[in-house]
Protein backbone atom coordinates (compact mmCIF):
# COMPACT_ATOMS: atom_id res chain seq x y z
CA UNK A 1 0.00 0.00 0.00
CA UNK A 2 3.01 2.37 0.80
CA UNK A 3 4.61 1.77 -2.05
CA UNK A 4 1.18 2.41 -4.32
CA UNK A 5 0.67 5.51 -2.58
CA UNK A 6 4.28 6.61 -3.15
CA UNK A 7 4.85 5.86 -6.73
CA UNK A 8 1.27 8.02 -7.25
CA UNK A 9 2.50 11.11 -5.47
CA UNK A 10 5.82 10.56 -7.19
CA UNK A 11 3.78 10.15 -10.69
CA UNK A 12 1.26 13.11 -10.12
CA UNK A 13 4.35 15.52 -9.37
CA UNK A 14 6.30 14.44 -12.40
CA UNK A 15 2.45 14.74 -14.55
CA UNK A 16 2.20 18.38 -13.56
CA UNK A 17 5.73 19.03 -14.55
CA UNK A 18 5.49 18.27 -17.88
CA UNK A 19 1.66 19.54 -18.10
CA UNK A 20 3.78 22.98 -17.63
CA UNK A 21 5.85 21.66 -20.42
CA UNK A 22 2.73 20.69 -22.43
CA UNK A 23 1.03 23.64 -21.76
CA UNK A 24 3.09 26.19 -23.33
CA UNK A 25 4.21 24.38 -25.62
CA UNK A 26 0.79 24.24 -27.22
CA UNK A 27 0.04 28.12 -26.52
CA UNK A 28 3.34 28.44 -28.67
CA UNK A 29 1.85 26.64 -31.56
CA UNK A 30 4.51 23.81 -30.96
CA UNK A 31 3.36 20.24 -32.04
CA UNK A 32 3.86 17.85 -28.91
CA UNK A 33 4.35 14.51 -30.40
CA UNK A 34 3.79 12.35 -27.26
CA UNK A 35 2.38 13.59 -23.73
CA UNK A 36 3.50 10.03 -21.29
CA UNK A 37 3.40 9.53 -17.84
CA UNK A 38 5.78 6.62 -16.86
CA UNK A 39 8.76 5.39 -18.90
CA UNK A 40 9.71 2.29 -21.26
CA UNK A 41 6.98 0.59 -23.18
CA UNK A 42 3.52 2.06 -23.81
CA UNK A 43 1.04 -0.24 -22.08
CA UNK A 44 -2.25 2.52 -23.53
CA UNK A 45 -2.15 5.13 -25.78
CA UNK A 46 -4.47 7.45 -27.87
CA UNK A 47 -3.99 10.05 -31.36
CA UNK A 48 -5.61 13.05 -30.90
CA UNK A 49 -4.97 16.50 -32.37
CA UNK A 50 -1.37 15.30 -33.37
CA UNK A 51 -0.40 14.22 -29.94
CA UNK A 52 0.01 10.36 -28.84
CA UNK A 53 -1.11 10.38 -25.06
CA UNK A 54 0.46 7.43 -23.29
CA UNK A 55 0.77 5.39 -20.14
CA UNK A 56 3.99 3.67 -19.90
CA UNK A 57 4.98 0.01 -18.21
CA UNK A 58 6.95 2.32 -15.25
CA UNK A 59 4.74 4.50 -13.38
CA UNK A 60 8.08 6.56 -12.18
CA UNK A 61 8.66 9.48 -14.75
CA UNK A 62 6.96 11.13 -17.42
CA UNK A 63 7.60 13.23 -20.53
CA UNK A 64 6.61 15.80 -23.02
CA UNK A 65 8.56 15.20 -26.34
CA UNK A 66 8.27 18.34 -28.57
CA UNK A 67 8.67 18.44 -32.94
CA UNK A 68 12.27 19.04 -33.50
CA UNK A 69 13.04 19.84 -29.61
CA UNK A 70 17.11 18.12 -29.85
CA UNK A 71 17.35 18.53 -33.79
CA UNK A 72 18.08 21.49 -36.29
CA UNK A 73 14.71 21.79 -37.74
CA UNK A 74 14.49 25.33 -37.44
CA UNK A 75 12.33 26.68 -40.34
CA UNK A 76 9.74 23.57 -40.25
CA UNK A 77 6.80 25.13 -38.84
CA UNK A 78 5.24 23.89 -35.54
CA UNK A 79 8.81 22.52 -34.30
CA UNK A 80 10.48 23.80 -31.20
CA UNK A 81 13.10 25.84 -32.75
CA UNK A 82 10.90 27.62 -35.24
CA UNK A 83 8.72 29.20 -32.11
CA UNK A 84 9.99 32.53 -30.84
CA UNK A 85 12.91 32.52 -28.44
CA UNK A 86 11.25 34.13 -25.33
CA UNK A 87 8.10 31.38 -26.31
CA UNK A 88 10.79 28.60 -26.46
CA UNK A 89 12.10 30.15 -22.81
CA UNK A 90 8.27 30.24 -21.47
CA UNK A 91 7.96 26.73 -22.83
CA UNK A 92 11.08 25.18 -20.74
CA UNK A 93 10.74 27.40 -17.33
CA UNK A 94 6.97 26.32 -17.41
CA UNK A 95 7.60 22.92 -15.99
CA UNK A 96 9.43 23.85 -12.65
CA UNK A 97 7.48 26.63 -12.04
CA UNK A 98 4.06 24.27 -12.30
CA UNK A 99 6.09 22.76 -9.67
CA UNK A 100 6.18 25.84 -7.28
CA UNK A 101 2.58 26.29 -8.14
CA UNK A 102 1.62 22.71 -7.51
CA UNK A 103 3.22 23.13 -4.23
CA UNK A 104 1.35 26.56 -3.35
CA UNK A 105 -1.94 25.04 -3.72
CA UNK A 106 -1.23 21.93 -1.57
CA UNK A 107 0.85 24.34 0.66
CA UNK A 108 -3.05 25.76 1.33
CA UNK A 109 -4.18 23.15 2.10
CA UNK A 110 -1.97 22.04 4.16
CA UNK A 111 -2.10 25.67 5.86
CA UNK A 112 -6.03 25.61 6.07
CA UNK A 113 -6.14 22.64 8.29
CA UNK A 114 -2.81 22.74 10.34
CA UNK A 115 -1.81 26.63 10.81
CA UNK A 116 1.89 27.41 10.74
CA UNK A 117 4.71 27.38 13.17
CA UNK A 118 5.89 31.13 13.91
CA UNK A 119 9.11 31.68 15.54
CA UNK A 120 7.99 32.63 18.81
CA UNK A 121 10.35 32.14 22.02
CA UNK A 122 8.59 29.56 24.34
CA UNK A 123 10.98 30.25 27.36
CA UNK A 124 14.37 32.40 28.46
CA UNK A 125 16.99 30.50 30.85
CA UNK A 126 16.81 32.43 34.48
CA UNK A 127 19.86 34.42 34.33
CA UNK A 128 21.33 33.48 31.02
CA UNK A 129 23.13 36.05 28.63
CA UNK A 130 20.06 36.14 26.23
CA UNK A 131 17.55 37.42 29.17
CA UNK A 132 20.02 39.79 31.01
CA UNK A 133 20.56 40.89 26.61
CA UNK A 134 16.50 41.60 27.07
CA UNK A 135 15.29 38.34 25.19
CA UNK A 136 11.45 37.77 26.51
CA UNK A 137 8.89 35.01 26.41
CA UNK A 138 6.58 35.81 23.50
CA UNK A 139 9.04 37.39 21.31
CA UNK A 140 8.45 36.70 17.50
CA UNK A 141 11.95 35.94 15.95
CA UNK A 142 12.49 37.89 12.55
CA UNK A 143 15.97 37.31 11.93
CA UNK A 144 18.82 35.39 13.32
CA UNK A 145 22.39 35.92 12.47
CA UNK A 146 21.66 37.78 9.32
CA UNK A 147 19.34 34.97 8.30
CA UNK A 148 15.58 35.71 7.38
CA UNK A 149 13.31 33.78 9.76
CA UNK A 150 9.73 33.39 8.59
CA UNK A 151 8.75 30.14 10.70
CA UNK A 152 10.11 28.28 13.58
CA UNK A 153 11.44 25.80 10.68
CA UNK A 154 14.11 28.57 8.97
CA UNK A 155 15.56 29.08 12.88
CA UNK A 156 15.44 25.00 13.13
CA UNK A 157 16.97 24.63 9.57
CA UNK A 158 19.73 27.89 10.00
CA UNK A 159 20.69 25.72 13.64
CA UNK A 160 21.51 22.32 11.86
CA UNK A 161 23.38 23.49 9.35
CA UNK A 162 25.73 26.12 11.52
CA UNK A 163 26.97 25.18 14.43
CA UNK A 164 26.36 27.27 17.99
CA UNK A 165 29.97 29.11 18.59
CA UNK A 166 30.68 31.04 21.44
CA UNK A 167 30.83 34.18 18.58
CA UNK A 168 28.20 36.60 19.60
CA UNK A 169 24.64 36.24 18.65
CA UNK A 170 22.11 38.83 17.20
CA UNK A 171 18.33 38.37 17.24
CA UNK A 172 15.70 40.75 15.32
CA UNK A 173 12.46 39.79 17.46
CA UNK A 174 9.24 41.68 16.99
CA UNK A 175 7.21 43.09 20.18
CA UNK A 176 3.92 44.53 20.22
CA UNK A 177 4.37 45.68 17.08
CA UNK A 178 7.86 46.93 17.33
CA UNK A 179 11.23 45.70 16.26
CA UNK A 180 14.53 45.40 18.13
CA UNK A 181 17.68 44.08 17.94
CA UNK A 182 19.37 41.78 20.67
CA UNK A 183 23.24 40.75 20.78
CA UNK A 184 24.74 38.69 23.48
CA UNK A 185 26.79 36.01 24.03
CA UNK A 186 25.72 32.23 24.16
CA UNK A 187 26.13 30.91 27.50
CA UNK A 188 28.91 27.74 27.88
CA UNK A 189 28.36 24.91 29.32
CA UNK A 190 31.66 23.24 30.45
CA UNK A 191 32.16 19.33 31.06
CA UNK A 192 35.35 17.33 31.28
CA UNK A 193 34.88 13.85 29.01
CA UNK A 194 36.79 10.87 28.91
CA UNK A 195 35.66 10.59 25.44
CA UNK A 196 33.65 7.29 24.53
CA UNK A 197 30.08 5.93 24.08
CA UNK A 198 28.88 2.93 25.55
CA UNK A 199 26.46 0.30 23.95
CA UNK A 200 23.60 0.89 26.38
CA UNK A 201 23.35 2.98 29.70
CA UNK A 202 23.55 -0.25 31.67
CA UNK A 203 27.14 -1.29 29.95
CA UNK A 204 30.43 0.14 30.56
CA UNK A 205 31.65 -1.46 26.76
CA UNK A 206 33.24 0.92 24.30
CA UNK A 207 30.97 0.86 21.28
CA UNK A 208 32.76 3.43 19.99
CA UNK A 209 35.90 6.37 20.88
CA UNK A 210 35.79 10.10 20.57
CA UNK A 211 38.77 11.10 18.29
CA UNK A 212 41.30 13.34 20.06
CA UNK A 213 40.09 12.66 23.08
CA UNK A 214 41.64 10.64 26.35
CA UNK A 215 40.35 7.28 26.15
CA UNK A 216 41.28 7.21 22.69
CA UNK A 217 44.89 8.91 23.25
CA UNK A 218 45.38 6.15 25.56
CA UNK A 219 44.79 3.38 23.99
CA UNK A 220 41.67 2.40 24.10
CA UNK A 221 39.93 -0.02 21.57
CA UNK A 222 35.67 -0.60 20.38
CA UNK A 223 34.87 -3.71 22.52
CA UNK A 224 36.84 -2.65 25.45
CA UNK A 225 34.97 -2.75 29.12
CA UNK A 226 35.97 0.02 31.57
CA UNK A 227 35.95 -1.88 35.06
CA UNK A 228 36.54 0.78 37.44
CA UNK A 229 37.36 4.88 37.31
CA UNK A 230 39.58 6.63 39.61
CA UNK A 231 39.86 3.63 41.70
CA UNK A 232 36.38 2.77 41.94
CA UNK A 233 34.35 -0.33 40.50
CA UNK A 234 32.36 0.29 38.12
CA UNK A 235 31.16 -3.14 37.34
CA UNK A 236 27.69 -1.68 35.11
CA UNK A 237 26.48 1.67 34.33
CA UNK A 238 24.43 2.77 37.32
CA UNK A 239 27.69 2.45 38.97
CA UNK A 240 29.19 4.81 36.99
CA UNK A 241 26.80 7.02 36.54
CA UNK A 242 27.19 7.32 40.67
CA UNK A 243 31.06 7.84 40.33
CA UNK A 244 30.38 11.06 38.13
CA UNK A 245 27.90 12.19 40.40
CA UNK A 246 29.70 11.78 42.98
CA UNK A 247 33.10 12.91 41.86
CA UNK A 248 32.32 15.07 38.94
CA UNK A 249 34.80 14.96 36.12
CA UNK A 250 37.55 17.80 36.14
CA UNK A 251 40.89 18.44 35.00
CA UNK A 252 42.27 16.68 37.59
CA UNK A 253 43.83 12.81 36.38
CA UNK A 254 42.77 10.17 37.25
CA UNK A 255 43.08 6.07 36.78
CA UNK A 256 41.29 4.06 35.06
CA UNK A 257 41.22 0.18 34.18
CA UNK A 258 39.95 -2.26 31.28
CA UNK A 259 39.61 -5.28 29.76
CA UNK A 260 40.31 -6.55 26.26
CA UNK A 261 40.49 -10.19 25.49
CA UNK A 262 39.96 -11.28 29.22
CA UNK A 263 43.00 -9.48 30.21
CA UNK A 264 43.35 -5.95 32.63
CA UNK A 265 44.62 -3.19 31.64
CA UNK A 266 45.78 0.21 33.04
CA UNK A 267 45.48 3.94 32.11
CA UNK A 268 46.08 6.96 33.51
CA UNK A 269 44.13 9.64 31.42
CA UNK A 270 43.12 13.10 32.58
CA UNK A 271 39.80 14.31 31.31
CA UNK A 272 39.66 16.45 28.29
CA UNK A 273 37.60 19.78 28.46
CA UNK A 274 34.07 20.21 26.51
CA UNK A 275 32.66 23.53 25.90
CA UNK A 276 29.28 23.56 24.66
CA UNK A 277 27.32 26.87 23.63
CA UNK A 278 23.82 27.41 25.05
CA UNK A 279 21.36 29.95 23.66
CA UNK A 280 19.33 30.31 26.71
CA UNK A 281 16.15 30.06 24.95
CA UNK A 282 13.68 27.86 23.36
CA UNK A 283 11.20 28.49 20.64
CA UNK A 284 8.15 26.84 19.08
CA UNK A 285 7.96 23.78 17.43
CA UNK A 286 4.20 23.49 17.40
CA UNK A 287 1.45 24.68 14.87
CA UNK A 288 -1.22 27.45 15.47
CA UNK A 289 -4.19 28.00 13.01
CA UNK A 290 -4.79 31.11 10.69
CA UNK A 291 -7.53 32.00 8.06
CA UNK A 292 -8.59 33.89 5.23
CA UNK A 293 -5.87 35.48 3.67
CA UNK A 294 -2.77 34.52 5.98
CA UNK A 295 -3.84 31.05 5.24
CA UNK A 296 -2.56 32.20 1.59
CA UNK A 297 0.47 34.06 3.22
CA UNK A 298 1.68 31.28 5.25
CA UNK A 299 1.16 28.61 2.40
CA UNK A 300 3.73 30.90 0.27
CA UNK A 301 5.77 31.31 3.03
CA UNK A 302 6.30 27.14 3.33
CA UNK A 303 7.17 27.08 -0.06
CA UNK A 304 9.10 29.93 0.24
CA UNK A 305 10.99 27.68 3.31
CA UNK A 306 11.18 24.61 0.82
CA UNK A 307 12.13 26.30 -1.87
CA UNK A 308 15.18 28.19 0.13
CA UNK A 309 16.10 24.65 2.24
CA UNK A 310 16.53 22.91 -1.25
CA UNK A 311 18.90 25.57 -2.22
CA UNK A 312 21.35 25.73 1.16
CA UNK A 313 21.51 21.73 0.73
CA UNK A 314 22.75 22.06 -2.92
CA UNK A 315 25.08 24.80 -1.48
CA UNK A 316 25.93 21.96 1.34
CA UNK A 317 26.73 20.17 -1.59
CA UNK A 318 28.86 22.04 -3.53
CA UNK A 319 30.86 22.93 -0.68
CA UNK A 320 31.23 19.45 1.17
CA UNK A 321 29.28 20.05 4.04
CA UNK A 322 26.91 16.99 2.39
CA UNK A 323 28.22 13.83 0.37
CA UNK A 324 26.65 12.17 -2.70
CA UNK A 325 25.29 9.62 0.54
CA UNK A 326 23.12 12.09 1.35
CA UNK A 327 21.43 12.30 -1.85
CA UNK A 328 18.31 10.52 -2.36
CA UNK A 329 16.93 9.19 -5.59
CA UNK A 330 13.25 7.86 -6.99
CA UNK A 331 14.00 4.54 -4.86
CA UNK A 332 14.94 6.88 -1.72
CA UNK A 333 11.96 9.05 -2.28
CA UNK A 334 8.88 6.49 -2.67
CA UNK A 335 10.90 4.80 0.43
CA UNK A 336 11.01 8.25 2.44
CA UNK A 337 7.35 8.73 1.67
CA UNK A 338 5.90 5.24 2.74
CA UNK A 339 7.52 5.49 6.10
CA UNK A 340 5.68 9.28 5.87
CA UNK A 341 2.75 6.80 5.78
CA UNK A 342 3.63 3.69 7.97
CA UNK A 343 4.49 6.59 11.07
CA UNK A 344 1.42 8.70 10.54
CA UNK A 345 -1.39 6.22 9.81
CA UNK A 346 -2.14 5.20 14.11
CA UNK A 347 -2.85 8.94 14.49
CA UNK A 348 -5.77 9.17 12.05
CA UNK A 349 -6.66 10.00 8.63
CA UNK A 350 -6.27 13.34 8.58
CA UNK A 351 -2.81 13.56 9.87
CA UNK A 352 -1.53 11.04 7.21
CA UNK A 353 -2.88 13.19 4.52
CA UNK A 354 -1.41 16.05 6.09
CA UNK A 355 1.98 14.20 6.04
CA UNK A 356 1.62 12.76 2.30
CA UNK A 357 0.83 16.62 1.56
CA UNK A 358 3.88 17.91 3.36
CA UNK A 359 6.33 14.80 1.27
CA UNK A 360 4.26 16.38 -1.81
CA UNK A 361 4.81 19.84 -1.54
CA UNK A 362 8.73 19.38 -0.75
CA UNK A 363 9.45 17.12 -3.81
CA UNK A 364 7.46 19.43 -6.00
CA UNK A 365 9.51 22.45 -4.79
CA UNK A 366 12.47 20.59 -4.57
CA UNK A 367 12.01 18.95 -8.20
CA UNK A 368 11.46 22.72 -9.64
CA UNK A 369 14.82 24.06 -7.91
CA UNK A 370 16.53 21.07 -9.23
CA UNK A 371 15.41 21.50 -13.06
CA UNK A 372 16.21 25.33 -13.10
CA UNK A 373 19.87 24.24 -12.22
CA UNK A 374 22.37 25.27 -15.34
CA UNK A 375 23.20 22.04 -15.93
CA UNK A 376 23.02 20.38 -19.78
CA UNK A 377 19.66 18.31 -19.74
CA UNK A 378 17.90 19.79 -17.12
CA UNK A 379 15.73 22.46 -17.81
CA UNK A 380 17.85 25.57 -16.95
CA UNK A 381 20.58 24.09 -18.93
CA UNK A 382 18.04 25.18 -21.56
CA UNK A 383 17.27 28.10 -20.39
CA UNK A 384 21.52 28.97 -20.51
CA UNK A 385 21.31 28.43 -24.47
CA UNK A 386 17.84 29.85 -24.94
CA UNK A 387 19.10 33.04 -22.83
CA UNK A 388 22.65 33.13 -24.83
CA UNK A 389 20.59 33.46 -28.20
CA UNK A 390 17.88 36.18 -27.11
CA UNK A 391 21.46 38.39 -26.48
CA UNK A 392 23.19 36.82 -29.14
CA UNK A 393 20.15 37.26 -31.09
CA UNK A 394 21.03 34.25 -32.75
CA UNK A 395 21.18 30.39 -31.85
CA UNK A 396 24.14 28.39 -30.31
CA UNK A 397 25.08 25.83 -33.14
CA UNK A 398 21.98 23.20 -32.94
CA UNK A 399 24.36 20.06 -32.76
CA UNK A 400 26.77 21.62 -30.48
CA UNK A 401 24.24 22.03 -27.81
CA UNK A 402 22.69 18.46 -28.95
CA UNK A 403 26.08 16.78 -27.93
CA UNK A 404 26.87 19.16 -24.41
CA UNK A 405 23.20 18.47 -23.95
CA UNK A 406 23.47 14.70 -24.45
CA UNK A 407 26.59 13.93 -22.34
CA UNK A 408 24.90 15.88 -19.49
CA UNK A 409 22.27 13.33 -19.70
CA UNK A 410 25.09 10.95 -19.74
CA UNK A 411 26.36 12.07 -16.84
CA UNK A 412 23.00 12.72 -14.66
CA UNK A 413 22.28 8.73 -15.31
CA UNK A 414 25.41 7.34 -13.85
CA UNK A 415 24.40 10.32 -10.89
CA UNK A 416 21.27 8.42 -10.65
CA UNK A 417 22.59 4.91 -10.68
CA UNK A 418 25.13 6.22 -8.04
CA UNK A 419 22.41 7.36 -6.15
CA UNK A 420 19.71 4.83 -6.61
CA UNK A 421 22.34 1.94 -5.02
CA UNK A 422 23.07 4.02 -2.07
CA UNK A 423 19.37 4.42 -1.61
CA UNK A 424 19.08 0.33 -1.80
CA UNK A 425 21.95 0.48 0.70
CA UNK A 426 19.95 2.22 3.41
CA UNK A 427 17.16 0.70 2.72
CA UNK A 428 18.94 -3.12 3.50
Amino acid sequence: MKILIAVIIFSAIILIHELGHFLLAKKNGIVVTEFSLGMGPRLVSTQKGGTRYSIKLFPIGGSCAMLGEDTGEDELPGTFNAAPVWGRVSVVAAGPVFNFILAFVLSVIITAFVGYDPAEIMEVKAGSSAEQAGLQKGDIITEYNGYHIDLARDLYVYSYLNELTEEPVTVKVKRGGEERTVTFEPDVNVRYLLGFNRSDADSMEVVSLIEGMPLQEAGLEPGDVITSVGGTPTPDGSAYDAYLEEHPLSDEPLEITYERNGLEYTAEITPREYRTPELGFSYNVGYIKTEGFQVLKYAALDVKYMIRTTVLSLKELVTGGLGVKDLSGPVGVVDAIGTAYEESKDEGALMVWMNLLNMAVLLSANLGVMNLLPLPALDGGRLVFLLVEAVRRKPVNREVEGMIHFAGLMLLMVLMIVVMYNDVLKIF
